[in-house]
């Protein structure tokens, strides 16, 4: 058999130490190990893994990390320092822990779990010329952080170090000084600071385009066009405003400050990446940055092969467009909770009614229709609104919340038939009316109508978790699984993922593949937001398969969250268009003991 060749990356290294490591454990050898412990598991691993790092090799009294982009590397050096002081301000100073840190970005031989090579050694170099407390950078790493990160700099020029053959230009980051000033940075589109455009009154995005980081000029087409494509993405969420191309790509070739890109184009994040090509291997990342603030909100990295760039471009387009949505909208929502209510306008009171809806519970559940009802009396053609009440009231049906269901399906109904009439382009109202049709057993419009949201936003995860769920309901056993399948690529760590488990796990169960129903069902329960249909299907599974006691267990646990649960509750909201499988599926819950 062949040996297998080490592979080789192109990665980010960051390199640190304990100052004084040896003079710390003498004088203290145990309360020294324990505050490294804690100071490691409370400061540097979170901040590692914020930025999406991963420590390859740890050497006692320092640790080497890898990461995708030279820009997580440093940021995250940078809040790691800016930790350690802010955590120790009352530890005498002979007794902290001081790091000296260095960072790198070159190319590193992977061997298992650990790397080596030059990316790897400059690192080391770059943390011996480090300060007690401080971070020096190697000139590569320079070049990607000095105009887009708003920290000062001092030029150490180019230094000879151990076992290298040529001098490495190193920068140390200067901690103490003030951020960098807008009119300070280089390299990007002039804007007069009194031509800035206000905020549009939804979530604003612009898109910069990505760098190609291959050294390859054959590949700036592919860097550009992984650009255009998301733009275009974004823009079928109705609910983002999105920069325009030509003015994103205006950007092209400079190294701005993302906060000033933020202020010139008028919009509140920025999404920016790249790209590296080696061999037949792709590394694409990409980062979204809050622009007020500078803070990351989200980041990821991917890796594929290359045997089909067109076929690479679409699948990674797809989960960044995927992600990038949700993400925004958990940030407006927790922002929109923060304010106080007196300064709510429309946008904030449909913002703080989701965050109240994915709460759950029957009290956040009337607060979300609250909100949703006031965003509605002060805009009445405001669709979003009419949406979030449609899923406040479906919710409220499903959970028992309210004295008569069939108000609450009514209400429900009404409230999404304004949201597709105000906005027949809105996706998310589609989605909403969707499942309030197939509750009122009108299948076909239901599914027509999850349709119609996948057509207006392909990446709209849960439309196709609503389009699964009214295929099973309609007996439509593997077409419900595609369906479902493709949502759970497009959101692979959703929260409602069990959900999905639990389509799936119906779908299974309809087709008579009980094995699979099980592991479907045990996948949903075992997800900690997981609702009481997930472990009805659990029991029902189960009980299918003669495992009567695990079944009783499952069934435990659906009479702790509703002790009431009976055969019209499972009527009520698992609405089967063919009463034969609502008879097995209650049939089977009979034996794990619901009662009749």
């Amino acid at each position: 058999m062949a040996e297998q060749r080490p592979r080789r990356r192109y990665d980010a290294i960051v390199a640190a130490d304990v100052v004084g490591y040896t003079r710390l454990m003498d004088q203290d050898e145990a309360g020294t190990l324990a505050r490294l412990k804690t100071l490691r598991a409370d400061k540097l691993d979170p901040l590692v893994e914020k930025y999406g790092g991963r420590i390859f090799k740890n050497t006692g009294d320092g640790v080497l990390v890898e990461f995708a982009s030279a820009t997580d590397a440093v940021q995250s050096a940078f809040e790691i320092q800016t930790a350690l002081t802010e955590s120790q301000h009352d530890i005498d100073h002979e007794r902290r822990i001081v790091l000296r840190i260095g960072v790198s970005l070159g190319d590193v031989i992977v061997e298992g779990d650990d790397l080596f090579g030059n990316g790897v050694n400059v690192a080391a170099r770059m943390e011996t010329l480090a300060k007690p407390g401080g971070i020096c950078i190697s000139g590569n790493v320079h070049e990607h952080v000095a105009s887009s990160m708003g920290l000062a700099f001092e030029d150490l020029g180019a230094q000879s170090v151990k076992n290298l053959e040529r001098p490495v230009q190193a920068y140390n980051v200067v901690l103490d000084a003030p951020l960098t000033t807008p009119a300070d940075l280089p390299g990007r589109p002039s804007a007069s600071p009194t031509t800035a455009p206000a905020l549009p009154d939804k979530p604003s995005i612009a898109v910069l385009p990505f760098q190609n980081m291959s050294g390859d000029e054959e590949q700036e087409f592919f860097a550009d066009g992984m650009s255009e494509d998301i733009i275009t993405g974004l823009s079928h969420y109705r609910s983002l405003f999105v920069i325009a191309r030509n003015s994103t790509f205006a950007y092209k070739g400079r190294s701005p400050d993302l906060r000033e890109v933020a202020r010139d184009l008028g919009v509140k994040y920025v999404l920016e990446g790249s790209i590296r090509k080696g061999g037949n291997r792709i590394r694409i990342t990409g980062q979204l940055i809050e622009g007020a603030s500078g803070n990351h909100i989200w980041a990821e990295r991917y890796d594929r092969d290359l045997d089909d760039i067109f076929a690479v471009q679409d699948e990674i387009t797809e989960a960044i467009v995927a992600a990038i949505g949700p993400e925004i909208d958990s940030v407006e929502r927790e922002q929109a909770q923060r304010l106080p209510p007196e300064n709510l306008d429309v946008w904030e009171s449909y913002q703080r009614g989701l965050w109240h809806l994915y709460r759950f519970s029957a009290s956040d559940n009337a607060e979300g229709q609250r909100l949703f009802r006031r965003a509605i009396d002060q805009a009445p053609q405001f669709a979003p609104a009419y949406s979030g009440l449609t899923h406040a009231l479906y919710y409220a049906y499903m959970h028992g919340h309210g004295d008569d269901p069939k108000t609450v399906l009514d209400a429900g109904y009404a409230a999404g038939r304004n949201a597709v009439a105000f906005d027949e382009r809105d996706a998310e109202g589609h989605f909403a009316l969707g499942r309030i049709l197939y509750l009122r057993h009108d299948h076909d419009a239901s599914m027509a109508e999850f349709e119609a949201a996948i057509a207006l936003n392909p990446s709209l995860t849960h439309a196709h978790v609503g389009l699964g769920t009214a295929l099973f309901f309609s007996s439509l056993w593997d077409p419900a699984i595609e369906s479902l399948d493709q949502a759970e690529r497009l959101s692979p760590h959703d929260p409602l993922n069990w959900l999905i488990n639990t389509a799936k796990a119906l779908a299974h169960m309809g087709a008579r593949r009980h094995g699979a129903a099980e592991a479907c069902a045990r996948l949903a329960t075992r997800q900690p937001t997981a609702a009481i249909t997930a472990y009805l299907c659990l029991a029902a599974t189960l009980a299918t398969q003669g495992k009567e006691a695990e079944a009783v267990r499952a069934m435990a646990e659906v009479f702790a969250k509703k002790p009431d649960v009976n055969g019209s509750y499972v009527a009520q909201v698992l609405p089967y268009r063919d009463p034969d499988e609502l008879a097995y599926l209650i049939d089977a819950l009979h034996k794990a003991g619901m009662p009749r």
